[in-house]
């Protein structure tokens, strides 16, 4: 070996010492992490087989007490159906009591509401309305009803065109508001997120309270017009008709309605001042003025110019009536108490003369949520489209001819 492979043969020597030292510390310090890695896996193993331990206790004491409460809640179910079986043929009963003890229907005690001069305003006052169509049907029965969902807030307004599309939904939420929501057709206006579905229209007046109608195309409501009620103007406690058209979405014309002193209709629907309504015969309004503040007017409006054809003084008091509508030229005006109740037609006013009060029915309206903050006939369907604390209802209706016996 030569003198270059000694000194070679050295300095690998010298240099692969200090690399095996540092190997051997490397493998000191990985088992001694392998052994805590072994020690938490260890311990990890005995919490979860303790926590299992205690789960399969926790479950093996509840499960008696879940069967403890499940035959509970069975006896409660079983209870809560037989107090529901007792209130329906309670209510049968009181029904059934109610038909043969029938209320005492509204009759004229004041000469003023028959034969007083009324308010001023365009149109025949307190005459025979000639009818336009063979119409003579009458209310028979409330027959059925039917909650379709809750949108929007207690007061508002849901209703379809008589002389529309059949399936169109209109809804006016609120009393004092300008946008309106219109669904295409019943079934998407039921959806959960019914709002998305729908479209919105504006108008460029707010209305006030809750007497909107839909009617051939338009929307016609009142309007608070600068002084009118609360105003303190010369339009003091007066009210501006707007024919608004929902497919041009302009106004068409309008109107102060021409009736003096307005005020609520309805002893329990304050914010509303006229309510519009529709028929067979054609556009009506419910309204009430400072002149005779116990009782409800009505008056025949022509739907192209807005101009009041006739008006009567009708003997329906305003206290505790919460809604009303018109079928076949009669008046049916809903009753109710503060504390809501359940609602019933004690009062009705035939401007043709043919259903006198004493043959009219007075049916009650079925349960529901509180009182009725709007009520929309429909012609076409013979259904009423009513508006319950938020709740939109479609109730049924059983009619008869006028002429018949109750």
């Amino acid at each position: 070996m030569g003198p270059r492979t000694l000194l070679l043969v050295m300095f690998l020597l010298a240099w692969l010492g200090p690399l095996q030292g540092q190997q051997h510390h490397l493998v000191e310090y990985m088992e001694r992490r392998l052994a805590a890695l072994e020690e938490r896996l260890a311990q990890c193993q005995d919490q979860s087989s303790r926590h299992a331990a205690e789960l399969r206790d926790f479950k093996n004491k509840m499960l008696p007490l879940l069967e403890v409460a499940e035959k509970e809640r069975e006896a409660l179910r079983t209870e809560a159906d037989t107090i529901s079986g007792r209130v329906d043929r309670l209510e049968r009963e009181v029904d059934y009591l109610e038909t043969q003890n029938p209320a005492l229907p509204c009759v004229e005690v004041d000469e003023k509401v028959t034969g007083g001069p009324g308010t001023k305003g365009k149109g025949r006052r307190n005459e025979k309305y000639d009818m336009i169509t063979d119409c003579g049907y009458t209310i028979s029965q409330v027959r059925s009803m039917k909650i379709l969902k809750r949108f929007g807030g207690p007061a508002g307004l849901w209703t379809k065109d008589p002389l529309g599309p059949a399936e169109k939904i209109y809804v006016l939420d609120g009393t004092q508001n300008d946008t309106a929501f219109v669904f295409p057709r019943l079934r998407d206006f039921t959806l959960a997120m019914a709002a998305r579905k729908a479209s919105r229209v504006r108008v460029p007046f707010p209305w006030v309270g809750t007497g909107q109608l839909v009617y051939g195309g338009f929307l016609y409501y009142a309007r608070r017009p600068p002084g009118g009620p609360g105003g303190g103007g010369e339009l003091q406690n007066t009210l501006q008709l707007i024919k608004f058209h929902l497919a041009n979405r302009t106004v068409v014309d309008s109107s102060v309605f021409p009736a003096e002193g307005l005020i609520p209709p309805y002893g329990l629907t304050a914010d509303t001042y006229i309510d519009l309504a529709a028929d067979e015969e054609g556009l009506w309004a419910v309204y009430a003025t400072h002149e005779d503040d116990r009782h409800l007017c009505l008056a025949k409006l022509d739907p192209q110019t807005l101009d009041t054809e006739q008006q009567w003084d009708t003997p329906c008091p305003r206290e505790n009536a919460e809604a009303a509508f018109v079928i076949c030229g009669t008046l049916y005006v809903v009753y109710n108490t503060r504390p809501a109740s359940r609602a019933r037609i004690q009062c009705s006013f035939d401007a043709s003369g043919t259903l006198t009060p004493e043959r009219a029915a007075l049916p009650y309206f079925p349960r529901r949520y509180g009182a009725h903050a709007s009520l929309r006939y429909n012609p076409r369907e013979r259904q009423l489209y009513a508006w319950d604390d938020g709740y939109q209802i479609v109730y049924k209706l059983e009619m008869r001819k006028k002429e018949e016996e109750v």
